[in-house]
């Protein structure tokens, strides 16, 4: 099992990933297929502290892979199926805190579209993290070293 600190590291740069490549791309194809209305990798400063959409929501995603690769020993079942349980615990808050702080409203209004497009967009963040965690474990590589009794075989 690998030390906390390079699990919440590797989860964080998973988290940060996913969002520039999953959830911002598929934010992307929805634009180009006329179902939003902006286009992903806004650069548009937000509140509460003015910076750049997309360098906040890829802060956000990284603190929640952060999280997410904090719990995974403790938490039951398949890596995709807690990424999918991230995506959701994510999409929650950013429906009912980070949009309030943005001054718009929880949830969209409760508008459909826009409340599907947020999730599939979130969950696709939580395949992203899926997909990339594994891939950013680290491996040994080659051969583990002998020990001290396998030595003296070289040497004899």
């Amino acid at each position: 099992m690998n030390a906390l600190s390079t699990r919440v590291f590797l989860g964080a740069l998973a988290g940060a990933l996913a969002i520039l490549v999953f959830h911002q791309t598929t934010l992307q194809i929805f634009f180009w297929l006329g179902l939003s209305p902006q286009a992903a990798f806004r650069i548009a400063h937000v509140p509460p502290f003015h910076a750049p959409l997309v360098v906040s929501i890829t802060f956000w995603g990284a603190v929640y892979g952060g999280l997410l690769g904090m719990a995974l020993p403790w938490i039951p079942g398949p890596l995709c199926a807690k990424s999918a349980v991230a995506g959701v615990c994510a999409t929650g808050l950013a429906w009912f805190l980070f949009l309030p702080l943005m001054g718009r409203p929880a949830a969209f209004g409760w508008e459909a579209w826009p409340m599907v497009r947020s999730f599939v967009a979130y969950q696709m963040w939580g395949v992203g993290v899926s997909l990339l965690l594994p891939l950013l474990h680290p491996r040994d590589i080659g051969p583990r070293s002998a020990g001290r009794d396998d030595r003296r075989h070289l040497v004899a």
